[in-house]
This record gives structure tokens, sequence and C-alpha cells, in this order.
């Protein structure tokens, strides 16, 4: 590849990378461009998890040989056994030198020699056997350095009877382990920024953004699928008096205490969100169980909740498709019930879940106009949104 390739290569890896919607994207992302730019058959992009002294491959793309997943669950190796991400970046630097990337064959003979040669170059070892185990006759292998701290690698490799990168090829692996930390820096400040948006900072639930997000796909799902939805809205009682009385610092302590509670609950509904909608609200999502399974959870949160120090209980109300409350076209429809319900819970100070459907007045209270003097709180306006 010519230097006019090589930096189309660049400018490519740089565009696919800022373009990934998800961190697993841009991983992918990064070693696909390597593998590409450096005429690959097989990437990888690998971090070093200091506190396990391991190297944990995030991503394999490519011509992957038997037992390589594409997003290995728990594919790593030991420092011990590949000392060179911890070592060699450091021993350049030592002598003034930037990282700087190597290569090493499947014979365990480096093609490189002098000051650019690699940490391998000369001898076989745990890579070189890797190679020969899959298949592969030689590998570039580049430390990427983030915030000044070497981060991970990213692997290149070759197939058997392949050319032999060389000393271009290094120094070219090099730039390109460059801007994939540039990558991965981009990657996580806008991982953060996803996170506080859609994050409550008091409780670290979600927040009523991603409940939104979350509703407005689980109730096309259920439009399109059949897949049972329910949403279980939760006011907690007495958060005012214990704000009053003890402090607003004591209150965030009774709504972090709850949003445990709630987490703690939520988690026996597989893939179920709990949230903080704002002030004393929160709510659980969840896609999938069904109304009588969402209601025993229902029950465990309620009966949990009126145990709590300085609280009251809380009111739950609970609005699912797996019960008769007609059809949900969209999640202002479920809202609405779950807050109907949720209002018959306050009004009666049940120490249960009212559940639309199965309490005959919700829906007839969630369609009703509000009367005046009626500090009803339903989502939005309108019986049939």
């Amino acid at each position: 590849m010519g230097v006019d390739g090589r930096l189309r290569a660049i400018v490519e890896l740089s565009q696919a990378m800022a373009a990934a919607p998800t961190e697993t994207a841009s991983w992918r992302a990064a070693a696909r461009g390597a593998m590409e730019a450096l005429g690959g058959s097989f990437g990888a992009l690998s971090v070093w998890e200091r506190d396990q002294g391991r190297l944990r491959v995030l991503v394999n793309a490519g011509e992957r040989a038997a037992g390589e997943e594409e997003f290995p669950e728990d594919e790593t190796y030991s420092v011990h056994e590949f000392p060179e991400i911890a070592e060699f970046p450091h021993e350049r630097w030592a002598v003034g030198a930037g990282p700087s990337a190597w290569v090493e064959t499947a014979s365990g003979a480096g093609p490189l020699s002098g000051p650019g040669a690699g940490p391998g170059s000369g001898r076989g070892g745990p890579r070189a056997a890797a190679l020969r185990r899959r298949g592969r006759g030689c590998c570039v292998v580049a430390p990427v350095v983030l915030h000044g701290r070497a981060w991970g690698e990213l692997y290149v490799a070759r197939p058997r009877g392949a050319p032999v990168f060389g000393r271009d090829d290094a120094d070219f692996a090099t730039v390109i382990a460059s801007v994939v930390a540039a990558g991965l820096a981009q990657t996580e400040r806008l991982e953060e920024v996803r996170r506080l948006a859609f994050t409550d900072p008091l409780t670290g639930l979600a927040n009523r953004r991603a409940v939104d997000v979350r509703l407005d796909e689980a109730v096309a799902r259920h439009r399109r699928e059949g897949a049972v939805v329910s949403l279980v809205v939760c006011d907690l009682n007495g958060l005012k008096r214990v704000n009053d009385t003890h402090g607003h610092a004591v209150g965030d302590r009774l709504l972090e205490r709850f949003g445990t509670v709630l987490s703690v609950c939520g988690a026996k509904l597989p893939g179920a969100l709990a949230a903080r909608l704002g002030g004393d609200e929160f709510c659980l999502v969840a896609v999938g169980p069904s109304a009588d399974e969402v209601i025993a959870v229902a029950d465990e949160l309620c009966a949990r909740a009126g145990d709590l120090n300085l609280g009251e209980g809380v009111a739950c109300g609970i609005a699912s498709t797996g019960d008769p409350i007609g059809e949900v076209r969209s999640a202002r429809r479920l809202f609405r019930l779950a807050d109907a319900a949720q209002y018959r819970a306050k009004g009666a100070r049940s120490a249960v879940p009212v559940v639309a459907g199965r309490d005959e007045r919700v829906v007839e209270l969630a369609d009703a106009p509000p009367r005046g003097g009626d500090r009803r709180r339903f989502r939005d306006a309108g019986p049939g949104a």
C-alpha cells in the first residue's frame, strides 16, 4: 500500500471509530480498520487490566480461528507470559523514544533487527506458539497509549505463507495505534456523556430520559411481537415530612435507600430498568416477565419500603399489557394507566400495589378528565394517548 493508500486508510479508520454508535462498535472499527490498513487477515484489540495482571481481548475481527469469538466473554492472557505491553513501552520511554510496534513470526525468528526491533525479535515464545496454533505466519503488535499510559495493544496477523510484516509496517502500525487511542478517548468521553445524560446523579438509577427511550422501544416491541410490557410507578410517601423535619440531606439518604431497594427488587425481573423519574417518584420497566411476576416483585417492593427508617412506605401502581387494559399504542398510554393506579394506591394509603385492569376503576380514572381542584399528575393529556 502506497503513501496515499495509507493516508486513506487512516482517514477511514478515524471516520469509522467516530461514527461508531457504541463502545463495542468502536472496538470493532479499530480492529477491522487496523487489519485492513496493514493488509492483514485478522485483527484484535486488547486492554491491559492492571489490577488482574492480564490482557483481555475486547474484539477479534477478520478470519477467526477455531474457538475465537468476535466479542469473547473471557479471552485473557497473563502479562507474565506476554510482558511486552507492560515492559517494552516503558523501556522505550526511558530512552526518550515513544512506544512503537514490533513484529513477530511463527518461526520465532524476528525479521527486524537493530534499534527498531521489537521484544520478540530473534526468539520464540508464547506469541510464536499462538501464531503456529492458529495457522498464522506473522503478526505486528502495537501498544495503545491512552492518557499517557499503556492502555492495551492492537494486534494484526497474516496467514502462513503471506509476506512477513516489515519495518515500514511496524512504523505504520505505531501510527494506527495512536489514531485508535484518539478514537478510544473520544468514545470514553461520549460514553461518559451518555451515562450522565441517562443517569440520576443522586441514586445512580436511570432517569426519566432513559425511561422514555426504553418504554418507546418496549411498546414498539409489544406491538410488533406481542411482548408483555409492564410499568411500575412508585411514589415515596413522607419525603416532604422528612425534608422539613430532618433536612434535605436526610431526605436524600431516604431516596438513595429506596433506590437501592428498587434496584434489588427489580433485579428479579430479567432486564428490568429501575429509574428515578424525579422528586419522590420512581419506576420499574419490565419487558418479558408476566404481569403476575411483576406484581409479585412490586408486592415485595412495597413491603421492603415500609421497613425503611423515617419513610412511610410507598404508593405503587402497575400497568401491564399482560392485563386487560385495552390497546396500548404508546408509552404515554401505559404511563397514564400506571399513574392512575398509583394515584388510587396513594389515595387509599394502600400497603400493596394497585393494578390497572385488576382494579376496575383505574382505566376509568385514567381516561376521565380531571375535576376542579384535582391534583392528579397523569402523564400528558388525552384519554386516547
